[in-house]
C-alpha cells in the first residue's frame, strides 16, 4: 500500500479502506515466510501492470493467478485463518455488522 496506516479491527482480522473491511494476513505466519510471500505478491502485481501496459491478456491472466496464489498463501483470501467459526466479512462495509460500533467510534480522519 501507500505507507498510510489503516485502522485495524480490534480482533486484528481486518483493516478498513474507504469504509470496507479487508482481511489481514495470517498473524501465525513465520516472518521469513510472510516476507517471501509479500515479495511474491508485489512481483505478481508488477507483472499484472506490465502485462496490461503491453496488452498481453495471456500474461495478465497468469499474473492475476500469481496474485491470487500469494494472497491465499498470506491468508488474505481463501479459507479464513481464525478457527472460532466467525464468518469471513472480507469486502463488507465496516459500518454494518459486528464492527459497526467500533467503526463509528473512530475519528472521522481514520474512516
Amino acid at each position: 500500500m501507500s505507507g498510510r496506516s489503516y485502522p485495524t479491527t480490534p480482533d486484528g482480522r481486518y483493516f478498513v479502506v474507504r469504509g470496507r473491511l479487508w482481511r489481514t494476513s495470517d498473524p501465525a505466519l513465520e516472518p521469513e515466510k510472510r516476507e517471501r510471500l509479500v515479495k511474491d505478491l508485489m512481483d505478481a502485481r508488477r507483472a499484472v501492470g506490465l502485462a496490461k501496459r503491453k496488452c498481453d491478456h495471456a500474461a495478465e491472466t497468469v499474473a492475476h493467478e500469481a496474485v491470487d496464489r500469494a494472497k491465499v498463501a498470506l491468508g488474505e483470501r481463501g479459507p479464513v485463518w481464525w478457527d472460532d467459526g466467525a464468518p469471513d466479512l472480507n469486502r463488507h462495509l465496516a459500518r454494518t455488522g459486528p464492527y459497526a460500533e467500533w467503526y463509528a467510534s473512530l475519528p472521522d480522519d481514520e474512516r
